[in-house]
Parts: C-alpha cells; sequence; structure tokens
C-alpha cells in the first residue's frame, strides 16, 4: 500500500478538471480548448513521473496498490493497482489522448461538452486498466460507453445517429454478458460477493461453469476488440466519427477487449481458455484474410481503415491463445503498436477530408503535389502498417508468428497452416495499404476544392501531432526491450500459473 493514492488521483484527476469547463464562457473555445490540453498534459506528466519513480519493471506483482471501502452494504471496494501488463496501456491512453485533445483544435461546435467527454473517457480508461475489483472494472467499462456515444451522435457525419447507436446497441448487448459474469463469479460458493483480483485469479470452478463464465466474458469482450463475427460497428462508427474520436477509438477502446481477454478470461479460466484456444486460433487467422479482402474493397477511406484495423487486432487474438510468453509478448507490443498506428492513420484520414471534403478513393487523386507533407507522413504510417521492418508493427507481428510456431500447445500441420493463413493476411496487407496511396495521392486529380476549402498542406500542429506518433513506433521498432522489459515478468507469471493450474 503507498502512503500518497497516486492512482486515485490519476484517475479522478481530468474528470474533476473537467467539472470546471462549465465555469468558461460559453464562446470561449480558445480558452477551453487550451485549458483541456494543460490538463491531458498534466495528466501525462503525472503518471510518467509516477511510473518512473515507484514502477519496478522486475516485480510481476501489483504495484501502487490502493483499497478503500466505497460502499459498505455491497462490500464494494475502490481497489487499483498496476503491474506490467497495464502499465503500457495507462502511458498509451495517456499519450494518445493528449495528441487527440491537441487534434480536436478545429472542433468549435459545444466545445465545452465535446472536451468535457474527452476528459471524462480519459479517466474511465485510465481507470479500467488500473482496476483491481470486478465490479469497478465493470462500471467503469459501462461509463466509457456515454462519452462514446455523446461524441459520435453529435459530432459525427451523416449518418451519424445511425452508427451512435449500432455501437451503443452492440456494447450494451455485451455488457449484458459481462455483468452476468461479474455477479456468477462474484456471488459463486459464497453468499458475500468476492470480487478482487487477488482473490479470483486463484479459484477454481467446474470445468461446465467455467466454460460457461468463460463465454460471457468472452462475448463482452469480443465485442468491443473486436472478433469476427462482432465487429460490424466498427466501420460505420469509424466512418461517422470525427477523426479525434477516432483517434481515442481506435488507439484505445479496442484495446480494452484485448486488456479483458488478457486480464480475466486467461488469468480466471485458464481451463476454458486452453479449451477453447484451437478454435479462436482459427477464426484469429481467418479474421485477419476476411478483414484484409474487405478492406481492399471499400471506397470509404475511414472505412478502409476500419477493417484493415479489424484486420490488424486479429494478431493480438492469435498471440492470446498461442500459449506460450513468445506470443503473449507480441500481444502485448501489437496492441501498443496498433494503438499508435491505427490513432494516426485516422488522424491523418480526417486532416484529409478537412481540405478536400472528400471521403471516396475513387473521387480523389493527385493529392500529392500541393500536399507533400501530407503524403510523405501518410507513406510512412501506411508503411509501419504493412510492418515494415524497423518500426513497431513488424516486431510484435514477428512475435505472433514465432509465438504460434513454436507454441508446444499445437500440432505441427496445424501451426503450418494457421502461419499460412497469417502469411496470405500479410501479403494482402500491403496491396490495400499502397492501394490507398496510388487512389490519394498519385495520378491526376479527379476533384474540385469547393468554395472556402483550399488545398493547404500539414500546418505546425498537426504535423506535431503526427510526429509525436510516429517517433515511438520508430522507436519500439528499433528497440522493442523497453517495452518487453515492463511486461516480461508479468507475462512469465501469467504463463507459470496458467499451467500450473
Amino acid at each position: 500500500m503507498n502512503s500518497f493514492p497516486w492512482l486515485t488521483t490519476i484517475v479522478l484527476f481530468p474528470i474533476f478538471a473537467s467539472s470546471f469547463l462549465c465555469l468558461f464562457p460559453h464562446k470561449g473555445n480558445k480558452v477551453v480548448r487550451s485549458y483541456t490540453l494543460c490538463i491531458a498534459l498534466l495528466e501525462l506528466l503525472l503518471m510518467t513521473y509516477t511510473f518512473s519513480s515507484f514502477f519496478e519493471p522486475d516485480d510481476p506483482l501489483i504495484q501502487l496498490a490502493e483499497d478503500y471501502q466505497w460502499i459498505r452494504f455491497f462490500d464494494f471496494h475502490w481497489r487499483l493497482g498496476i503491474d506490467g501488463l497495464s502499465i503500457g496501456l495507462v502511458l498509451l491512453t495517456g499519450f494518445i489522448t493528449t495528441l487527440a485533445t491537441l487534434a480536436a483544435w478545429p472542433v468549435t461546435r459545444y466545445s465545452r461538452l465535446f472536451h468535457f467527454l474527452m476528459l471524462a473517457m480519459y479517466s474511465g480508461q485510465i481507470g479500467l486498466f488500473s482496476s483491481r475489483d470486478l465490479l469497478l472494472f465493470f462500471l467503469l467499462w459501462e461509463f466509457e460507453l456515454i462519452p462514446v456515444y455523446l461524441l459520435l451522435a453529435m459530432w459525427g457525419g451523416k449518418k451519424r445517429l445511425y452508427s451512435a447507436t449500432k455501437f451503443l446497441l452492440y456494447t450494451a448487448g455485451g455488457s449484458v454478458f459481462l455483468l452476468m459474469g461479474v455477479l456468477g463469479i462474484g456471488f459463486y460458493g459464497s453468499t458475500e460477493p468476492i470480487l478482487s483480483f487477488e482473490t479470483l485469479v486463484n479459484r477454481s470452478y467446474p470445468v461446465p461453469l467455467e466454460i460457461i463464465f468463460y463465454l460471457g466474458f468472452f462475448l463482452a469482450f469480443a465485442i468491443k476488440l473486436p472478433i469476427i463475427p462482432f465487429h460490424t460497428w466498427l466501420p460505420h462508427t469509424h466512418g461517422e466519427a470525427h477523426y479525434s474520436t477516432c483517434m481515442l477509438l481506435a488507439g484505445i477502446l479496442l484495446k480494452m477487449g484485448a486488456y479483458g481477454l488478457v486480464r480475466i478470461n486467461m488469468e480466471f479460466f485458464p481451463h476454458a481458455h486452453s479449451r477453447f484456444s484451437p478454435w479462436f486460433l482459427i477464426i484469429g487467422t481467418m479474421q485477419i484474410i476476411y478483414a484484409a479482402l474487405t478492406s481492399l474493397g471499400q471506397k470509404n477511406l475511414k472505412k478502409r481503415i476500419a477493417y484493415s484495423s479489424v484486420s490488424h487486432m486479429a494478431f493480438i487474438i492469435l498471440g492470446i491463445f498461442s500459449l506460450i510468453d513468445t506470443g503473449l509478448h507480441g500481444t502485448i507490443l501489437q496492441i501498443i503498436s496498433h494503438g499508435f498506428i491505427g490513432a494516426a492513420l485516422f488522424f491523418l484520414g480526417g486532416t484529409s477530408y478537412d481540405r478536400v471534403r472528400l471521403v471516396y478513393l475513387d473521387e480523389m487523386g493527385g493529392i500529392a503535389i500541393p500536399m507533400p507533407k501530407l503524403f510523405t507522413l501518410f507513406s510512412s504510417f501506411s508503411l509501419a502498417s504493412l510492418a515494415l521492418p524497423g518500426m513497431s508493427a513488424f516486431i510484435a507481428e514477428f512475435l505472433v508468428f514465432f509465438g504460434i510456431i513454436t507454441s508446444p500447445k499445437y500440432l505441427f500441420m496445424p501451426k503450418i497452416l494457421i502461419t499460412l493463413g497469417m502469411g496470405l493476411g500479410i501479403i494482402l496487407t500491403p496491396i490495400y495499404s499502397l492501394s490507398i496511396l496510388r487512389q490519394m495521392f498519385y495520378g491526376y486529380k479527379n476533384f474540385h476544392f469547393r468554395r472556402n476549402y483550399s488545398c493547404v498542406d500539414l500546418g505546425p500542429r498537426e504535423l506535431f501531432v503526427a510526429t509525436s506518433i510516429f517517433l515511438p513506433i520508430i522507436g519500439i521498432g528499433i528497440y522493442p526491450d523497453f517495452l518487453l522489459s515492463l511486461s516480461g515478468e508479468k507475462v512469465e507469471a501469467i504463463l507459470l500459473t496458467f499451467f500450473s493450474r
């Protein structure tokens, strides 16, 4: 236990600071944006200082632990803590949210509400990754629905209400299974709820009951990740959301599903996880190929990027179900890597829309000459997406590949078939990635700029956002051991517990 509640301060600071936005003048957009950016930056600096000062990478146990009784009648506790699995996601949340706040600078309509929702998401996401209580985990999981729905419904495109409603129905439907799972394992064998992660991870269940619990949690996380066939909300959501919201969705929100699969499904239900792993490996392989082929057929730029995200998220699935440390390391790297790359591609796609007011690729062309900076950065992130050596996605996908091949869980021929499917997906990736570049930037200009819109290249703010995301992609690709050292001990502890039960 810590004498100072560092994690509670980190979790509550953004939403507490956002409550003061109502005191700002209604038309003071610049003041509101500057205030929100300062809060996001201070939060990032606070968590960086806390983790660099008090987190020990070699300790697989929970660190910075806090436990306060919240509601005595339900024995409900405010339990927080971080380990090697969650620290990277917390830092990713801080980094992407700060840049998304800067990317949202052009938003002026209902500016106070928009920035309040962004800061509320900030608190909710950090709280979820730091939660050590199952009911608190569920409440923060649900808390994310409200800001995302409003950001979609109020600042989205022409079909924003349809997309927001579809997002809410899918994720709320998954939350029903999550709540049933929370209550089921919380009250199993006891009249009083047992919700502490540390207690639940050591409990065992009859195999049929464990399978039921496993599938309940899996459905909730599969929708958020997403895993086919629960992915159809994602392209619509990304296609209509403002690009700053897309940065939060692609960079952080999808990772909540992957985090839940490791933190709850893998740690709490090892027997069911092992039993279902061959089937989910097949589903993951199919998802890589299906989403890549579907992405290639999309004419809408944002939907093509969205389907590419579905394809790349499938590598996370394969790493989780490889049941070996190499594959799980690859999963953690892919979570962080895709958080950067996905956020950057949606940001640059949005900035291009701000200029040409077009989203359909067959209406574009020839943008490289008037906007060389946009062309250079979009090309760089497209190369990062197709796992170019020296960038973060390469080492992440390589570790997943290697984990599948060397996993002792599976026979030789199934492993060969899985890797062939992964290889086919990797071949398809440059096809749809490079076709975006060809249709957007090469050839003749197929459009005429509308009045009040000009072909202006990226400005200093946009260059700063894109460059800030590009640097960690290169850094992780060149020196991945920085991230692996944070999660290494925790991965070993998860697998040791997994195989010993």
